[in-house]
């Protein structure tokens, strides 16, 4: 990493939930709390970021786990799930090789993640290797837009914008990504990221189950 990405990803991650503060009051709050309560059983969430799902969890889940691998976010995660008062593991690692055994979480969340994984095929790959046959990966991403104009300009501006988003891809086409990996999207709503700029702003926000073999 560079001295630019280590110096801006710090700054980034301090900022970052005022950065995203105005998107979250103008609905991704509530995306977040509709899809993470799904969630159930042994749950891992991948890019735990600053820990603004943690509100969302139930008590369906019997035991969470949170991974995140920049150490800047990852210390203001565990102040806030300090704060919070839930109880729950955090670990650094990437989502490319998360440190857990085959088949061990009924339940696996990531809200603006693959967007920013350097590998995103293996990264769906750890997910479906860690889910148990059966379980489900509940995810809310930007992604590339349906229509060729927007799709363009996330082109034209992919360079740019990863520097400012600290490896955010504006122009993934994530719902392929997840399909290709071996999972069944068995719900999936096409929406807006909102109050963002255009390049960012096509999300798609659903429920993926790894099929029993």
């Amino acid at each position: 990493m560079s001295v630019y990405d280590q110096t801006w990803g710090r700054v980034f991650a301090a900022g970052y939930d005022w950065f995203l503060a105005a998107t979250e009051d103008a609905g991704l709050r509530d995306i977040r709390a509709g899809l993470v309560a799904q969630a159930r059983g042994r749950t891992v969430e991948i890019g735990a970021g600053t820990g603004l799902n943690l509100d969302h969890y139930t008590d369906d889940v019997t035991e969470l786990t949170l991974t995140e691998p920049f150490a800047p976010m990852a210390k203001q995660l565990r102040a806030r799930l300090k704060d919070s008062g839930r109880q729950a593991t955090v670990i650094e690692a990437p989502a490319e090789k998360l440190p857990f055994g085959d088949d061990e979480f009924d339940s696996a969340v990531c809200t603006l993640v693959l967007c920013t994984v350097d590998d995103q095929q293996a990264s769906l790959a750890e997910f479906g290797r860690v889910l148990r046959p059966g379980g489900h990966l509940y995810f809310s991403e930007h992604v590339r837009s349906s229509g060729e104009g927007v799709a363009r300009w996330q082109d034209r501006l992919h360079r740019p914008w990863r520097l400012f988003g600290h490896g955010c891809n504006c122009n993934r086409d994530t719902r392929v990504a997840i399909e290709s990996a071996g999972f069944k999207i068995t719900e999936l709503t096409e929406g807006e990221l909102p109050k963002s700029p255009p390049i960012v702003r096509p999300l798609i926000t659903g429920v993926a189950e790894l099929p029993v073999a």
